[in-house]
């Protein structure tokens, strides 16, 4: 250790020494540059040679040096002055832009308070005398839209389902009738993909670039279901509950119904599946205003699924919102359509972990399909189906043992595991898949991929990025060289990424 200090001195010696001689040469050239008495000792040498017009000519020599010495200092004054002010302008000019944003916020504030102001105002209509003459009528509803609907199911008779198609006739129907009546082409592994998410999770969210069709995914099951979906425009400023379901308006003490709400309402007489489609949902966080949501479709029993519209009951309410509360049906589903880009929001842990994404990165070709019509087939059928795929379909156990020994990988190498969540939305997904048409394993591969190794994202990805070569051999070794192919493809695109 001695002699390696004795080298590190004498190896670093040269380098120091000549920046020490450098920064010495050019103090000494200042000094002697500005040495008035070097200056001095040169014109008395001279000064015997010196008569009358000669000493005007050194005296303006004189003169000449003290004008260079000046215009020296006063280019270094300029140049420092200028520094500073350019620093003070790019001051004031970044004081100047958040002023400007702040500003900018404010108005968009005072705008977005402005059209809530108007919003709640906007139906009201005063007379002369500043009193309000559009004010509910006392005895009339305050919620006018689910009035009228109870008053439409007062002698509604359920139409007769053809309750008798499996999940895999329902699904290669479906793209056949896509294709041949609404011209919107899909891959029957897609189908399938899309059809199981109904079987582990109310709210499914369909991912990829723009153009692919993830809105005419959901818009043509609503059409083959012949009940067309309803479409959700989500808006950047969707804040809160009230966007999805609508607010009580204290000025004419009505109540605000969204078509959503009018959907809902609809759906807790029919026997029909229920389509609602959130388009663009991460345009706003979707954390802020499907919150509550997010909670009540987690409820394990659907009694539970409950929501306050107001928090007093009046008489003539509709049926049935009872002490100011509704029950959400449990035959809708939702759908979120997402693009990843600059314009939106992040989908965070707490959505993703609720919902079952699937991705349309590709548009599917053209291709002939017979003509289909459209199914009829109810809610409680088509959940039926779900369980009957449960219990004739359940996850085999040496899958299940594959997935305990993946599970305790991504614990000792990653730190993260399924939870018991998305432990259950597997053994829910999986058999529906199977019973879809698909196979066991690529409903596990492609569940795994987009629930749990999407969570390595959040990982410092330089740190993992040696183990990922270990997890892929894992997989070879636990699943099969062939196997696990959207993992494998998921795990190469990270160590790109790293």
């Amino acid at each position: 250790m001695e002699m390696f200090g004795e080298f590190f001195v004498e190896f670093m010696k040269p380098f120091f020494k000549t920046l020490v001689d450098i920064l010495g040469y050019i103090v000494m050239g200042i000094l002697k540059m500005f040495n008035v008495v070097t200056y001095i000792q040169v014109i008395k040498e001279y000064s015997k040679w010196f008569r009358g017009f000669s000493w005007i000519l050194v005296i303006f020599t004189v003169l000449c040096l003290l004008a260079i010495v000046g215009l020296l200092f006063w280019g270094i004054y300029v140049l420092i002055k200028r520094r500073i002010k350019y620093k003070k302008n790019l001051h004031k000019q970044e004081s100047l832009l958040d002023e400007v944003e702040k500003l900018n916020n404010d108005v968009a504030r005072l705008k977005k308070e402005n059209e809530k102001f108007l919003e709640l105002s906007g139906e009201v209509e005063y007379d002369e005398n500043g009193n309000i003459i559009n004010k509910t009528p006392e005895g009339e509803s305050r919620f006018f839209r689910l009035t009228r609907i109870d008053h439409e199911m007062e002698n509604y008779v359920p139409p007769k389902m053809d309750d008798n198609m499996t999940l895999e006739q329902f699904c290669t129907n479906f793209m056949n009738y896509s294709a041949s009546e609404l011209k919107l082409y899909y891959k029957i592994d897609l189908i399938r993909l899309f059809i199981a998410a109904f079987a582990s999770n109310r709210l499914i969210i369909l991912q990829g670039i723009s153009g692919t069709g993830k809105t005419s995914l959901a818009y043509a099951l609503g059409q083959y279901l012949d009940n067309p979906s309803t479409i959700v425009a989500v808006q950047p400023s969707y804040r809160d509950r009230s966007e999805l379901f609508g607010y009580f308006n204290e000025f004419t003490k009505r109540f605000n119904e969204t078509e959503l709400l009018e959907k809902m309402y609809e759906a807790s007489f029919k026997p029909d599946i229920y389509i609602s489609i959130l388009d663009e949902m991460n345009i706003a966080r979707v954390e802020y205003y499907f919150a509550e949501m997010l909670s009540i479709l987690e409820m394990p029993r659907p009694e539970e699924w409950i929501i306050n519209l107001v928090l007093t009951e009046w008489p003539n309410d509709p049926k049935k919102i009872v002490r100011g509360r509704f029950r959400i049906p449990n035959n809708m589903w939702y759908i979120g359509t997402i693009n990843n880009d600059d314009s939106t929001f992040m989908i965070t842990d707490k959505v993703y972990d609720r919902a079952m994404p699937i991705n349309i990165d590709t548009k599917e070709n053209a291709f002939q399909a017979p003509k289909t019509p459209k199914a009829s087939i109810s809610a409680a059928y088509f959940e039926s189906l779900f369980e009957k795929a449960y219990k004739e379909h359940p996850m085999s156990v040496d899958i299940l043992n594959k997935v305990k020994e993946m599970d305790d990988y991504l614990i000792k190498n990653f730190r993260i595991s399924f939870g018991n969540r998305i432990a259950r939305q597997m053994q829910e997904y999986v058999p529906a898949f199977v019973a879809c048409g698909g196979k066991e394993i690529t409903a596990v591969d492609y569940l795994i991929a987009n629930k749990i190794l999407r969570k390595l994202e959040q990982l410092n990805l330089s740190y993992i990025r040696d183990e990922i070569d270990g997890f892929i051999s894992f997989l070879d070794k636990t699943f099969g060289k062939d196997e696990m192919v959207e993992c494998k493809a998921y795990l190469q695109r990270l160590k790109k990424m790293a």
